[in-house]
């Protein structure tokens, strides 16, 4: 999409800002007038966006793209936490060239670990720099250009990899559930066996491997980002039980969930 490239310069950006955040069950949120363009990236939870009137479903494992002059309101679930990251930049009055591109991407889309690491690393910037410092301004614009690049890169995966596709994007929105090779070929439409080709040919790993270092990474993410028990998060990201969830952590990550935890929270 390279009218985002042509119109959506670094010197346009007057800020951006990078936050997480955790709500109770039952949390709301607003109204407000986005001033912004905004990626909020759910986590955990459940999350209704209403955007002028208009209800939007965000389930967690995905980014969705708020843009500026919109009323705006959350309502988050109403049975456990909810946590959420977002990434927002501030870019004044926006050409016309480049709303018109932003209204042809898709509303949400599956989160990726480039968006995550994105958010990582201007998260741990703002800790030392102020908002319009020229680096969390370059990472704020690669984050706005990233959402393009990743909406044109899903494209191509349904096109090419249907199946490959389709599993995927079950694994992402259904990690905490049990998950089993046959099941997930079912939905993927093709065989188990075909499907553990296209991921040893695609993802150089086995569905089922795929599964647990997906849940793995979700795990480490909620172990740096909220105060939640080790158990509560073994059960929030399929795990059978504490016990596996830290001899996985540990064969994935070579740190303890403990020393995961202590390392994010002094740094």
């Amino acid at each position: 999409m390279p009218i985002f490239s042509q119109s959506f310069r670094l010197d346009q950006l007057q800020s951006a800002y990078a936050g997480s955040i955790v709500y109770p069950p039952g949390g709301r949120y607003g109204p407000r007038i986005q001033q912004d363009l905004q990626l909020v990236m759910l986590y955990t939870g459940e999350m209704t966006v209403t955007i002028d009137g208009r209800p939007l479903h965000v389930q967690p494992g995905h980014v969705v793209l708020l843009k500026p002059g919109h009323e705006e309101s959350f309502i988050f679930s109403k049975t456990e936490e909810t946590w959420h990251r977002w990434i927002s930049v501030h870019v004044g009055a926006l050409p016309e060239e480049m709303k018109h591109a932003l209204y042809q991407l898709p509303e949400t889309l599956p989160l990726t670990e480039e968006m995550n690491k994105l958010a990582d690393l201007m998260l741990g910037l703002l800790r030392h720099v102020p908002s319009n410092n020229a680096a969390i301004l370059s990472l704020g614009l690669a984050a706005i250009h990233l959402y393009p690049t990743e909406t044109s890169r899903l494209l191509q995966q349904r096109e090419k990899h249907p199946a490959l596709h389709a599993a995927r994007t079950w694994i992402h929105e259904h990690y905490a559930d049990e998950i089993s090779l046959h099941p997930l070929a079912d939905h993927a439409g093709v065989s188990p066996e075909h499907l553990i080709r296209l991921f040893k040919q695609h993802e150089q790993t086995t569905p089922m491997q795929f599964v647990w270092s997906y849940r793995v990474n979700r795990a480490v993410e909620l172990l740096t980002n909220t105060g939640l028990t080790v158990s509560e998060i073994a059960e929030r990201c399929g795990f059978k039980t504490s016990h596996h969830f830290a001899r996985l952590i540990k064969q994935h990550k070579g740190r303890t969930a403990s020393e995961i935890r202590q390392v994010s929270w002094n740094g």
